[in-house]
């Protein structure tokens, strides 16, 4: 059974950082894509940031470039969301997603992230 679990979210101060972790477990991340997604209250979930499974291939979202950066540890099965210098527009529930390209086939249960202004 696979599940991704997300951890590492909190309250910060506006420009403020917070790393995210998604550990998976049962099946290695290695072969597939990781990307962490975020809904914020009476908005629709988007894309945050992409890995793909060499670790060689990242994609952001034009809002969070140059302040959050997604990287994987193949050794520990898990993905990070490196977030500096935090806005209050980046609160939400992040989720971390497993797919392929069949889609994102794995969720997260969430973590949250609140920015205080």
């Amino acid at each position: 059974q696979v599940q991704l679990v997300e951890s590492g979210g909190g309250l910060v101060q506006t420009g403020g950082s917070l790393r995210l972790s998604c550990a998976v477990s049962g099946r290695s991340f290695s072969t597939y894509m990781m990307a962490w997604f975020r809904q914020a209250p009476g908005k629709e979930r988007e894309f945050v940031a992409l890995l793909n499974w060499k670790n060689t291939y990242t994609s952001y979202i034009d809002s969070v470039k140059g302040r959050f950066t997604i990287s994987g540890d193949n050794a520990k099965n898990t993905v990070y969301l490196q977030m500096n210098s935090l806005k209050p527009e980046d609160a939400a529930v992040y989720y971390c997603a497993m797919g392929d390209s069949s889609g994102w086939n794995y969720w997260g249960q969430g973590t949250q992230v609140t920015v205080s202004s």
